[in-house]
């Protein structure tokens, strides 16, 4: 029971600071003009939304990082180095979200930080990671014990920490693209992965999961169509790099695969558009990532949204089963 409390305050806190939050921050986002900028490849629907602030992000990022640090200094949670680093490398990519909008922003188009540039930023976020893992014991094989796949990687395991939280994050950040996507599916996926800490003893991590996920439902306020708001790069790669991240401390990096689906569906059709492009020399899909293939197809930004808002859900719940079980 006192479980079940800690997770319902957790849910709350978070929706409830970013909801507030939310409204000092619209207005506020709008006054200083942050506003996206919109590819001219995308549909006129999309491009009349230039000019929305973007950098949204703040919204859920600011009230998850205080939610979390005022239960560990009430005692609520206890503070471990898994915690840690859940939360090195939620305000860590988010920094990095953040100067990639500002730039954005401040230059009057799409390009912010350069890919070298991201990825330098990456690599210290990750040896970071590795070096408070490492300190504190963590495990460097790869283990799924019903597939009977125990891998030892040794130092290697720093290179798989890296390649999870950049796959990650650059998944989340190709499937926001309509209102409300990103950040629906991203508060289905961490429901997931709060269930599954919470049943495999990392209450840590689950409650910090229920906390933004609070945060970001506060945020879909905001973000639902039509939006006042884009969560824009600083959300998006704060929430993929979190996922990984917990999906790496959890040890259920193949359950991240069936969680995150929807993510990892849109992912594999900009990478099969690019090989059969280069193959077959023309698109197997109108327009990637997936989400504006069906646009093209005449479908509402809403009704696409709803899809695979469902179909997250229910790779959710099959991802809760794999997890516990795995």
């Amino acid at each position: 029971m006192l479980l079940l409390t800690k997770a319902i305050f957790a849910i709350m806190i978070g929706f409830l600071a970013s909801a507030v939050l939310g409204l000092i921050m619209v207005p506020l986002l709008k006054k200083l003009k942050v506003g996206q900028k919109i590819s001219v490849f995308v549909g006129e629907a999309h491009r009349k939304k230039e000019g929305t602030p973007t950098m949204g992000g703040i919204i859920f990022i600011i009230p998850t990082i205080i939610s979390t640090l005022f239960l560990v200094i009430t005692n609520k949670i206890a503070y471990t180095s898994n915690l840690g680093i859940v939360l090195l490398v939620f305000l860590g990519y988010a920094c990095i979200g953040f100067l990639d909008d500002f730039l954005s922003i401040r230059r009057g188009s799409n390009e912010g930080l350069t890919t070298y540039q991201k990825l330098m930023m990456q690599v210290l976020i990750a040896i970071g990671f590795f070096y408070i893992y490492m300190r504190n014991g963590g495990q460097t094989s790869w283990v799924v014990g019903t597939l009977h796949i125990d891998i030892e990687m040794g130092w290697l395991y720093g290179l798989f920490i890296l390649f999870v939280l950049v796959g990650a994050s650059n998944a989340i950040n190709l499937t926001d693209g309509l209102d409300g996507l990103a950040g629906g599916l991203s508060a289905i996926a961490f429901i997931a992965f709060s269930l599954i800490s919470l049943m495999v003893g990392f209450e840590d991590i689950g409650i910090f999961s229920l906390i933004l996920v609070g945060s970001i439902i506060g945020f879909l306020i905001y973000n639902t169509h039509p939006a006042k708001v884009f969560m824009g790069d600083t959300g998006s790669l704060a929430l993929g790099a979190t996922m990984g991240t917990i999906a790496i401390l959890t040890h259920r990096e193949l359950t991240l695969l069936v969680v995150a689906g929807i993510f990892v569906i849109e992912t594999l059709s900009v990478i099969i558009q690019v090989l059969w492009l280069y193959v077959f020399k023309k698109k197997l899909f109108l327009m990637t990532p997936l989400h504006h293939h069906f646009e093209k197809l005449g479908w509402s930004e809403t009704d696409i949204v709803k899809l695979f808002w469902v179909g997250g859900l229910i790779l959710a719940m099959a991802g809760i089963i794999f997890g516990v079980w795995l």
